[in-house]
């Protein structure tokens, strides 16, 4: 018995079929193309409100110039009448040539200022104590309150001398205190000095000097 293999026949059929379903595809669109000629694809349109905007011109300002503001009415000031003129008694303002001028006073008097004398630092021939720095050390009262303490030391005396000899003021260059200040300041007031020469010619002079305190 011969029997044939399902698949190799319906490759056989495959093509026939094919032919088949193309021809009865153009057959249909000829009759459609035929009989309804007027058939076309409807346009769709979507309708819905509409917002019209409208777009106005807008002008630019400009600045325009103002006119100035008008000036302020003037304050009214009340003139005096008649009847206040005649109350003002105005003055005799003539000069009498003949009475007696009083004389301006006098200025002030300037006071004058006393300057202080100049002494020099260094001259030819320096002053010297009469006596020596013995006799301004025989002046000195050695203080209590320094003795009990037991200050020692030395204290310097800026001396003026003038062309006299005299020491007219003295100040404490360097001190030890304790009351021992005073006692050395004290000490060169009193003491005469010979004056300091320059030039063969007295003058002022000021001169340190050295006045020891020591226990004994």
């Amino acid at each position: 018995m011969n029997l044939k293999n399902p698949i190799a026949d319906l490759r056989a059929k495959y093509k026939t079929t094919l032919e088949i379903c193309i021809i009865i595809a153009l057959a249909v669109m000829i009759v459609a193309f035929k009989f309804f000629p007027n058939l076309q694809e409807k346009e769709v349109v979507l309708e819905g409100p509409q917002e019209l905007f409208t777009v106005e011109d807008i002008q630019q300002t400009k600045q325009e110039n103002r006119p100035p503001p008008p000036p302020k009415p003037p304050i009214p000031i009340e003139a005096p009448s008649e009847d206040v003129l005649e109350d003002i008694e105005i003055e005799d303002t003539e000069i009498d040539l003949n009475a007696n001028m009083e004389a301006p006073p006098p200025p002030p008097k300037e006071e004058k200022v006393e300057e202080e004398p100049t002494y020099f630092v260094a001259v030819e021939e320096m002053p010297e104590p009469i006596g020596g720095i013995k006799g301004i050390q025989d002046k000195i009262i050695y203080p209590e309150i320094a003795k009990r303490a037991g200050v020692e030391g030395k204290v310097y005396v800026l001396a003026f001398v003038d062309e006299s000899g005299k020491v007219t003021k003295a100040q404490v260059i360097k001190g030890i205190g304790a009351g021992c200040d005073e006692a050395a300041l004290d000490a060169v007031l009193k003491t005469k000095f010979k004056p300091g020469k320059q030039r063969g010619k007295p003058v002022k002079v000021q001169v340190s000097i050295p006045i020891i305190f020591k226990l004994q």
